[in-house]
């Protein structure tokens, strides 16, 4: 593409230049000429969430308590803008907004008199400096995996960016049962806030399942905290909470059970299918079975199948982790359907090449897949397959409405899609 083509050809310093101009401009913008009081940040508190996943869902819950201790609130999230009463769906293809809209997002906000913004930070927002001129009351980091790699050049690079948040936040809610707690707790200079599975001493019944839901909602839970929120409405609001669009959303429960989540790493997705083969009461299919049904029947598992439908984003991102992620379908999974999912401007085909040389590589005899180049077309195999009891996971989109190919953006909804070929193909 001609941006990266432009880019390999400047200076470095100059693409820094760049990146540090329009934020400074959007603050000079919104904030000291037309108020004569600084920076739109000056005049609320910031939380910014950061991490490789629990992102979205930390942004929501704690948006969620925020709201319900009665505070008006602004929030940014891979889903959606929020200011007070309005919201709307993000339809940027990115998750956090390039410099110039996320200070106009922040002078809305305070003339709306919202008194928290919360807002997703992402690593490529740190990179293109999205985050300067934001006064952050509190950065909260989840977790943090193998992801972006080619974009920062390397681990270590992207581990440094999500890193630059806590440089700058006033405080710090860390999860320390993450092996990079110790790093990113000593770049903050602030008071630091802890949370742990291992340690957890605050009782919640949740309403979503899985150990990484628990993790997110302790993640919520320190850094309402952290603001002096009372225990009961942080609890009370996480009991309550019904999950984020697209994130183990259950679409259909009979005669079999669709659900759609965003795991587009390879951590996230292991972690998406041990959480509903432990939720479904599934075995875990071996090598050894074609299928995955006629053999290590554990004590109390259930006879029933597991399919996934599954790809992996084109345009050159994270090429490492398509096989990674085929070799954990292939784990997991009694039927795959190998799929498009973003390509961008690389070929379909050779997307689903790379994550089935994974499977293919797991020891003998695999687990039955095949690929279904067209989306729509491979959810509807999977709705066919599917026969009562069992689950169908889709993932890698969520519920992001569009999909991008190399003719630019297409209108896309997974959990519509789902409805609908249900519906078509009368599976009620």
């Amino acid at each position: 593409m001609m941006k990266e083509f432009i880019r390999k050809l400047l200076p470095e310093f100059l693409i820094d230049l760049y990146h540090q101009f329009w934020p400074f401009l959007g603050a000079v913008i919104y904030g000291f000429p037309a108020y004569s009081a600084g920076r739109p940040s000056k005049k609320i508190k910031v939380i910014g969430v950061t991490g490789t996943t629990g992102k979205t869902t930390v942004v929501h819950m704690i948006s969620d308590i925020l709201e319900n201790a009665g505070y008006r609130i602004a929030s940014i999230s891979s889903l959606r803008f929020k200011i007070g009463d309005r919201e709307w769906k993000n339809m940027l293809k990115m998750t956090m907004p390039g410099r110039m809209k996320i200070q106009k997002f922040l002078r809305d906000a305070v003339n709306s008199d919202c008194q928290y913004a919360v807002l997703e930070v992402t690593s490529e927002g740190i990179k293109q400096a999205r985050h300067k001129f934001i006064d952050f009351e509190l950065a909260v980091f989840t977790n943090l995996k193998p992801e972006h790699i080619e974009r920062h050049g390397g681990f270590l690079n992207y581990k440094k960016a999500k890193g630059e948040l806590f440089k700058i936040a006033k405080a710090a809610v860390i999860n320390f049962d993450d092996e990079y707690a110790e790093y990113f707790s000593n770049l903050c200079g602030g008071k630091k806030y802890g949370y742990s599975l291992k340690s957890n001493n605050f009782n919640l019944k949740l309403f979503l399942p899985g150990e990484f839901n628990l993790s997110n909602a302790l993640a919520a839970a320190s850094a309402c905290l952290a603001q002096g929120l009372d225990t009961g409405v942080i609890k009370r609001t996480l009991e309550n909470f019904k999950g984020v669009p697209g994130r183990m959303e259950v679409v259909v429960k009979e005669p079999f059970t669709v659900i759609v989540d965003y795991a587009h790493t390879p951590d996230a997705l292991e972690k998406v299918y041990q959480t509903i083969k432990e939720a479904y009461k599934l075995k875990v299919p071996t090598p050894t079975s074609v299928h995955g049904r006629d053999s290590d029947r554990s004590v109390g598992a259930k006879s029933y199948q597991l399919v996934c439908v599954l790809g992996a984003a084109g345009g050159g991102r994270d090429k490492w982790k398509r096989p990674e992620m085929g070799r954990i379908a292939a784990q997991h999974c009694d039927q795959i359907i190998l799929t498009d999912e973003d390509p961008y401007d690389e070929k379909p085909e050779e997307i689903i090449d790379d994550i089935e040389a994974g499977i293919t590589s797991y020891q003998l005899p695999v687990t039955s897949y095949e690929r279904v180049i067209d989306r729509r077309e491979a959810i509807e195999k999977a709705l066919q397959i599917a026969r009562p009891n069992d689950v169908v996971i889709i993932t890698g989109k969520g519920a992001e409405p569009m999909m991008m190919t190399k003719d630019g953006p297409v209108p896309w909804d997974d959990r519509e899609i789902v409805r609908e070929e249900f519906a078509r193909l009368n599976l009620r």
